[in-house]
């Protein structure tokens, strides 16, 4: 039933349109110096689902955040928009008939309303679409500077094949071995594709996280994709062919006992026995429908095949055995290792399923030997030690050895320094319909042909069969009338790129348009870039930590060396919200139900309401299988806005995940309830200083916790608050305003009511934040509990910082203390200042 108490249907409808009519959140054209406050929400994609409660956590934070900065003089630029090209929105079209950009559409209207339901303070005229032709015409430019700058190319190359999403993955989108969008295992193809050089940017990617106000786990999950690995190439001769191999420890070479080719690796034809090809062939194709990530699982029983070829170690000359295995990846490295299986586990477990010999070459200090004694006898030692057996560099402890080694490698010609990197070029296109086309022609003479810039946008044709053939192929491929173009070099005929670009293009630059959405000449003004970027604070999922932050950061750093931004890094600041997660209810027949089913009896059990059928409770992420989404327009009908932001604020610490109780929102519903009868009539107000000490120290709390994004423990400190004012007879006027200037943030609508009725003139959303001051955030005086052996006997009004002796006379002569007495003399006192007096009596 909806809450009649607060009027909150009226209340939204009046504020946010006088909000929208007075253009109060509309972005400044330049901020002032020192004022710039840029901050940014990750943009939703617009699914058919529309919002569940977890999508506004971070919308919520941020609009706060933008209230109290713009109440403390901030040029603030907030903008909302859409990430809609991708998968979701063609496969939905598919199911159900209805054209992706129709879908689109619908669904962004929906999206729209329920976030401006809200009432964030959004500036709406800085709305993107990145599937708006005018959006992706600037993709497509972005992709033409990087296609000039040889950072954009094609080739056929493995890659991960989503059988049921029928197009190509990106590694950073394979999860586990399966699609990261629909869970599907993945499977290994050769394809056409367009890749991006992202691994020419490997290094400065990695160097400039230091620069980075993001949390430690999401810098740490860059820093290990990126995987930065220093050692050496050495070079093993095999019959007349020369293998190169890269270590992280040439100090061991000595102890190579086998040589490990990729599958794919070019050699292995050449230098395979014929007697040793059959069964070489075979672990080729099978290693060809697993994708990288089962290949390289560290718990994976390693398997492999020899190819009955020799190698020389370089150092020492002995022929060595060369297999091939599909643990080492053609993708990663030289596509070849030399194997120690004396200090190297996943060598040591390959040696000894084949019976392959091992060799120390790093003697474990005597300690570690003797606390482990199984050390090369049951499992490698990869620890630092002193080389054995190791001509060049024996009785060298391994930091001074790796050094030696490494010279002479170097001046014998056999070796030289290197670092790699774990990151892998990034596999951009798509084999599907609902993405930005790739804006590049392929002529039979002249070759790839870049798009001339003035001819963009390359329009995504209107099709009725945009499913995807599962061929390798876009369904483009088949729209004769658009693929069948001409050379812009020859003016020859010419075919389309067929392939899209994947989901992530749009994302790569959206914050850059935000700054100049309208511009039609450039995709945003140099001067406009100069003053608002970089992105001050930015708020989304950790999810995307080696997804969009990755790419957006190596799009950025593109853009800066070719002149386009300013700045490094495009997020200074980055947090992330935890996950709203939810109750699931299931039956002894495993079918789920409903919150609306469910009844919660006195013992705190679930019942299934009507047969009383005790469920299965479980806390989750949110599933329409599950049953246990909860709409935020279900939340809105019953309670209203502000107790929705209250409560998915107050719910715990911001980035932890925490579970949605349809139980606890009411303590917000009562809170709201509470603030509108203590301050709704300005009759039964006083005038006087009210709650001095607790309204500064209240000032302080609440807005420190803002900044420091705790907003459970703010909405805390103004519980506190209110209970003070609420028990007044007659609230202090200088409270109530300062009480609703802080609440404001949180709950925007009944405090601007409020505001208006207090006979304010303005928007309270524009009121200065109130100033604390340091000298009277403490009281003038405070309340002692008085105990007698830890029983309370009455509380004392002392002036605060009184001292221990003072506070004990007054204890003493506390009429219920001397009772207890009885004309004895206390044992002991102990005296908590300014809290606590503990009188014992034996």
């Amino acid at each position: 039933m909806a809450d009649d108490r607060i009027p909150f249907q009226e209340l939204e409808a009046k504020w946010q349109s006088r909000w929208r009519e007075a253009g109060l959140f509309k972005t400044p054209d330049a901020p002032r110096e020192g004022k710039k406050f840029y901050c940014l929400d990750m943009f939703p994609y617009p699914s058919a689902d529309g919002l569940h409660v977890g999508h506004p956590e971070g919308y919520t934070a941020t609009d706060i955040l933008c209230r109290y900065k713009r109440m403390n003089g901030f040029d603030v630029l907030h903008p909302m928009g859409w990430d809609a090209f991708g998968l979701p929105a063609e496969n939905f079209a598919i199911a159900t008939g209805t054209h992706p950009r129709i879908v689109t559409q619908r669904n962004i209207a929906n999206f729209r309303r329920q976030i401006q339901s809200l009432g964030f303070s959004y500036d709406w005229d800085r709305e993107v679409d990145t599937t708006d032709p005018e959006y992706y015409k600037w993709t497509q430019w972005i992709f033409l500077q990087l296609y000039k700058k040889g950072l954009a190319y094609e080739s056929t190359i493995p890659i991960n094949w989503c059988p049921s999403c029928k197009t190509g993955l990106a590694n950073e989108e394979v999860f586990g071995g399966s699609c990261e969008r629909c869970g599907t295992g993945v499977e290994r193809r050769d394809m056409r594709q367009w890749i991006l050089r992202i691994t020419a940017y490997a290094q400065r990617l990695l160097d400039d996280l230091g620069t980075l106000d993001w949390p430690e786990s999401t810098l740490a999950m860059q820093r290990h994709w990126i995987g930065r690995s220093e050692g050496a190439e050495v070079d093993f001769a095999i019959g007349d062919h020369k293998v190169t191999v890269f270590t992280t420890r040439p100090d061991t070479l000595y102890g190579a006992t086998y040589l490990v080719l990729a599958p794919e690796h070019p050699l292995v034809d050449a230098i395979t026995a014929t007697e040793f090809k059959g069964g070489v062939l075979r672990y080729i194709e099978n290693a060809k429908h697993k994708t990288d990530l089962e290949r390289t699982e560290i718990q994976k029983e390693k398997t492999g095949v020899p190819t009955g070829a020799l190698a020389v170690n370089p150092l020492n000359g002995r022929k060595i055995p060369v297999w091939i295995a599909d643990y080492v990846l053609a993708s990663y490295g030289t596509g070849a290792i030399m194997a120690v299986p004396a200090h190297d586990e996943r060598d040591f477990e390959f040696a000894r399923k084949h019976e392959l010999p091992m060799r120390t070459v790093v003697e474990p200090p005597a300690q570690v030997l003797a606390e482990d004694p199984k050390l090369l006898k049951e499992k490698a030692f990869t620890g630092d030690g002193m080389s054995v057996n190791s001509e060049v560099i024996n009785g060298l402890k391994t930091p001074e050895a790796k050094v030696r080694i490494l010279e002479h490698l170097e001046k014998s010609g056999i070796g030289r320094r290197k670092v790699t990197f774990r990151l892998r070029d990034w596999v951009f296109s798509r084999q599907r319909y609902w993405g930005e086309p790739i804006p590049v022609v392929h002529c039979k003479d002249c070759g790839i042909v870049p798009v001339p810039e003035d001819k963009l946008p390359i329009l995504l044709p209107d099709v009725r069969n945009y499913k995807p053939t599962g061929t390798g192929e876009s369904p483009l491929a088949d729209v004769h009338s658009w693929v069948n173009t001409h050379c812009f070099k020859c003016h020859g005929p010419a075919r389309r790129e067929t392939n899209t670009m994947p989901q992530w293009a749009g994302s790569c630059w959206y914050y850059l348009r935000y700054l100049d959405p309208k511009n039609a000449e450039r995709a945003f003004d140099a001067g406009l870039e100069k003053t608002w970027m970089p992105v001050d604070c930015y708020v989304g999922g950790a999810e995307h930590a080696v997804l969009h932050l990755l790419y957006a950061r190596f799009w950025h750093k593109v853009l800066f060396d070719l002149g386009q931004v300013t700045t490094q890094e495009p997020f200074q600041k980055l947090r992330h919200q935890g996950m709203i997660l939810s109750f699931s209810y299931r039956d002894p027949r495993g079918v789920y139900h409903g919150y609306g089913d469910v009844e919660h009896g006195q013992d705190g059990k679930a019942r299934l309401t009507g047969t009383g059928e005790e469920l299965d409770v479980q806390v989750e992420k949110m599933s329409k299988s599950k049953k246990n989404v909860v709409n935020p327009d279900e939340i809105l009908g019953k309670h209203g806005a502000d107790v929705f932001r209250l409560y998915e604020m107050f719910m715990g610490p911001f980035d932890d995940s925490k579970p949605w109780d349809m139980k606890d929102i009411m303590g917000r519903v009562r809170f709201l309830r509470r603030v509108w009868h203590t301050f709704g009539d300005p009759a039964k107000l006083a005038d006087g200083e009210g709650h001095v000490a607790l309204r500064h120290r209240t000032v302080k709390k609440v807005g420190d916790d803002i900044a420091n994004f705790h907003f459970n423990t703010a909405i805390s400190a103004l519980d506190i608050y209110l209970n003070a004012c609420a028990e007044d007879k007659a609230p202090a006027r200088a409270d109530a305003e300062a009480f609703l200037t802080l609440l404001n943030p949180f709950a925007p609508h009944i405090t601007e009511e409020l505001w208006e009725r207090l006979g304010k003139e303005g928007f309270l959303s524009a009121r200065d934040w109130p100033v604390y001051d340091p000298e009277r955030l403490k009281e003038s005086h405070v309340e002692v509990v008085v105990q007698v052996n830890g029983r309370v006997r009455g509380k004392l009004s002392a002036a605060a910082g009184s001292s221990q002796d003072a506070l004990k006379a007054a204890a003493l002569a506390l009429p219920k203390v001397q009772e207890e007495a009885a004309g004895r003399a206390p044992a002991k006192v102990i005296v908590i200042p300014d809290k606590l007096v503990n009188v014992v009596y034996k």
